[in-house]
């Protein structure tokens, strides 16, 4: 399973390399914001920056149209900055059919916005390169974001998609060992999530008892 980080931090993208964890970013206008990225040409440089730290892996770049031949001209502007972007497209009517139109022209897609199966479908149908359901949103909804990612992979499996299941909207560590158990393809979420996977209290205790019995023994 690939971890991408859900963030527009270069700091965090940086860490997340180091560790040696970092397959890919996703990231939006949102995120752009809260780093204080704003204008258009300020966000496609940063676009850049982000790829120049990922390396080889996918980087997500959202359109913020809705209609057709927005969609259409925002997602050729982001997949010509640099190889490594992927046209995110909401799940909406206009969006499947940017997607077939990307797909067409060998622009890689992720279709997000996705709680149910039969959009995972349609997006899949149309050529998404990822798909990216929220199941911690659904969650918030009292329903099961689990539950989704288990369909989709059991869907995809039985005719072959080549779309990947990108699980989104992850919320702590618990829902990306879920992902892992369901199948997913790549998770994607905050760097805090990730490193919560460190953390065990038996592994403190261990290396606490370790040191000290060390410590004993060396003076």
């Amino acid at each position: 399973m690939k971890f991408f980080v859900d963030t527009a931090n270069l700091d965090q993208i940086r860490e997340a390399y180091d560790l040696g964890i970092l397959d890919g970013v996703t990231t939006n206008p949102s995120l752009m914001a809260k780093e204080g990225i704003v204008g258009q040409q300020n966000i496609l440089d940063h676009y850049v920056n982000i790829c120049n730290i990922v390396g080889s892996g996918d980087v997500s770049a959202e359109v913020i149209s809705t209609d057709f031949e927005g969609i259409i001209r925002e997602g050729q502007i982001l997949s010509e900055l640099h190889n490594n972007i992927v046209v995110k497209v909401p799940m909406i009517k206009e969006g499947v059919k940017a997607i077939k139109y990307f797909s067409d022209k060998g622009i890689r897609t992720n279709c997000t916005l996705i709680f149910s199966p039969g959009q995972a479908i349609l997006a899949a149908k149309a050529g998404a390169t990822y798909i990216s359901p929220f199941i911690g949103r659904l969650d918030d909804i009292h329903l099961d974001g689990i539950n989704l990612i288990e369909q989709i992979v059991h869907i995809y499996g039985n005719y072959a998609f080549e779309t990947e299941i990108l699980a989104a909207s992850i919320r702590n560590p618990l829902h990306i060992v879920k992902c892992a158990e369901a199948g997913a393809d790549v998770v994607t979420c905050p760097l805090p999530s990730i490193l919560g996977l460190l953390k065990h209290p038996l592994t403190d205790a261990g290396l606490a008892q370790f040191l000290a019995d060390h410590k004993k023994a060396n003076g």
